[in-house]
């Protein structure tokens, strides 16, 4: 699974490749007409992603991904407590920000959904995750990966991939297989960032990586010359970088300009074909992780593949599976409690046995996926 970031760009573009912010969405399907006299009722989820700034290309792929389960699902039409039931998405916007991701997370309380899928950032992610648990509201993320979501001890949050103490384990690793002995680490100080660096940062120590720099930026940065100039005057060999493509693209870009040898890790974060873009020649030669499988070496993954982009008319971006999986297993959990009441089925959502198109889908005792995978 150790594999050069321009060795992989075929796997991960096959699986992972760039989703257009600007796609437009065709008529939903229409759920089959309930026989005379069946009630339907109508069951609400709430989506949450960026849809603006510089993550839109993921936010975009996030909804894709809601949009193509929910449209499955009414035409497959389930019947659930004796009601033929219509799902329908409630989309919003936390442009990847934690208080706008609160006051979405307010908005949907307030219209009582069912359920909620997201948010998409971990920093969005967690201080809403409070608000749904205040409520009863189960949630599910496919892309939130701080270790902390689910350590707050609210029986309504789950996630549906790998976090970032079992990536962070794997990078730090990986890194010091690759025969470097110095490392600078860079962060964007968000939730995510932060917590996949500073979980990097344990794993690299531990296995005897120096860290000879550390750095910070944010989520909106463009210019990262002044702190890589820094980085420079190390001699550091690796640069980790903990945070997302928009900013990780430049910065390897900007690296090969100032004439920095050094190698580019990264984590789920820069691991799309929009890095690739962002960073031209630089993306070659460099790394980086995903918490989960490449689509085409899963099962299901090929089939998931052809369905969405022939959906869309756009390829994968990178965690459009594994919202269709958090869409997939709250249904399935409703299913099975045969209720869409969320005090009733809550329970049902952890003790989940769901055969996704990411993974077979089991929680642990706090809400994470048993048994994540994670491929560099």
């Amino acid at each position: 699974m150790q594999a050069k970031l321009s060795a992989i760009a075929f796997s991960v573009a096959a699986a992972f490749a760039v989703a257009g912010c600007g796609q437009k969405e065709e008529p939903k399907a229409a759920a089959p007409a309930a026989p005379a006299g069946k009630p339907e009722v109508v069951v609400k989820l709430g989506h949450v992603a960026p849809m603006t700034g510089p993550q839109a290309h993921l936010g975009k792929d996030n909804e894709n991904g809601a949009v193509l389960a929910v449209e499955e699902l009414n035409a497959k039409g389930m019947e659930i407590g004796g009601a033929k039931v219509k799902f329908e998405l409630i989309n919003e916007d936390d442009a990847a920000d934690p208080k706008q991701g609160a006051i979405v997370a307010q908005k949907l309380v307030d219209a009582k959904v069912n359920g909620v899928i997201g948010h998409l950032n971990s920093g969005t992610t967690i201080p809403a995750s409070k608000l749904y648990s205040d409520a009863g509201i189960p949630q599910i993320s496919g892309s939130a990966t701080n270790p902390k979501y689910t350590q707050q001890g609210f029986k309504t949050a789950f996630r549906v991939m790998a976090n970032d103490v079992q990536q962070g384990k794997i990078l730090g690793e990986f890194a010091v297989k690759q025969g470097v002995k110095t490392v600078a680490i860079v962060d964007d100080r968000t939730a995510y960032g932060q917590g996949l660096a500073d979980e990097f940062r344990k794993a690299a120590e531990a296995s005897g990586l120096k860290v000879v720099a550390t750095e910070y930026t944010n989520d909106k940065a463009t210019d990262f010359k002044a702190i890589l100039t820094k980085i420079k005057s190390t001699k550091a060999e690796l640069v980790f970088y903990g945070g997302m493509d928009a900013q990780g693209g430049p910065m390897a870009k900007q690296m090969k300009e100032l004439g920095i040898k050094a190698k580019f890790l990264g984590g789920d974060g820069v691991c799309t074909p929009e890095f690739m873009k962002l960073g031209g020649e630089a993306a070659e030669g460099n790394f980086c992780s995903l918490p989960g499988m490449p689509l085409e070496k899963l099962a299901k993954g090929p089939a998931f593949k052809d369905m969405f982009t022939k959906k869309f008319n756009a390829e994968i971006q990178l965690y459009a599976p594994y919202v269709y999986d958090a869409v997939m297993v709250m249904a399935d959990s409703m299913k099975r409690a045969d209720s869409v009441d969320p005090a009733k089925f809550l329970a049902a959502v952890g003790q989940t046995k769901y055969d996704g198109v990411t993974a077979l889908i089991e929680f642990d005792e706090f809400g994470d996926l048993k048994g994540g995978a994670i491929s560099m």
